[in-house]
């Protein structure tokens, strides 16, 4: 593990468990996680960097996701078919990874956090709408779209990239098998889990995880999961998309402010 200050340790600590907390319940628990490694180490390489925010994500995602799927409706079937599609396509993302430099993977998580920030700005019903206004028919054609669309190209995206991946697999899966959004996003848990899977494994084939840093930061991302998903199945999330606009926009600026002051 590479020589950090206490300071340092307990806010990547905090973030983690944030992190879990805002993935759980409207996903993109990455938005905080992975800017908050690239901030709180700025002189280890990007892919250690990647393969640390995997090896912490994964953990507060399995938690969210058994307890999701103890209480929503989630056909485990289908979202075991795009999660094993997304498995394949985050181990791909993870290979071509290994190349990447902070300098560039600064620039397009500003990006990608700019546009979900427009997003959440522009569907201000995002995250509210009542469980199970979603009945139409899902063919036999959605089903196949989902698998390979949804779950190899996000999946490709998470093992390159990874932040804002459970965000966008909540809302692909709404717009496409018609959920509604508990259920996409107990079914976007359960693909995550498969997509940090095969990242992680690449990642650590490649020797690309810190791993004493990533156990300590996972213990407080599953504890941040698991207080997300029950207070997503009780409360819903309003309060928590107004927390993910300010820390997006303050996220924003800082990495703005390493990479061009």
């Amino acid at each position: 593990m590479p020589d950090i200050t206490l300071t340092t340790l307990v806010v990547l600590c905090l973030a983690a468990a944030a992190a879990g907390w805002i993935d759980a319940v409207v996903g993109g628990g990455g938005l905080l996680l992975l800017p908050a490694l690239l901030l709180g180490l700025p002189h280890v390489p990007a892919a250690h960097v990647l393969g640390t925010n995997k090896a912490v994500a994964i953990v507060g995602t399995s938690g969210a996701a058994v307890t999701y799927v103890r209480k929503a409706p989630v056909k485990v079937w289908t979202a075991v078919r795009i999660g094993l599609m997304a498995l394949a396509g985050s181990m791909t993302g993870a290979f071509f990874a290994a190349g990447i430099s902070s300098d560039v993977l600064r620039p397009v998580i500003m990006v990608v956090l700019l546009a979900v920030a427009a997003f959440v700005m522009l569907r201000p019903q995002f995250g509210k709408e009542a469980e199970g206004g979603r009945d139409r028919k899902v063919t036999r054609a959605r089903t196949v779209t989902a698998i390979v669309l949804v779950g190899g190209g996000i999946g490709f995206y998470d093992g390159l990239f990874g932040p804002g991946t459970g965000t966008f697999l909540v809302l692909a899966l709404t717009a496409v098998l018609h959920l509604d959004l508990v259920t996409a996003s107990a079914t976007a848990k359960i693909v995550n889990v498969c997509t940090n899977a095969g990242a992680l494994a690449m990642f650590a084939y490649q020797g690309s995880v810190l791993w004493q840093l990533a156990a300590l930061m996972a213990v407080f991302n599953l504890a941040g999961g698991l207080l997300g998903a029950r207070m997503a199945l009780r409360k819903g999330s309003e309060f928590v998309r107004g927390v993910l606009l300010v820390v997006v926009f303050s996220l924003v600026a800082k990495l703005a402010f390493d990479q061009w002051a």
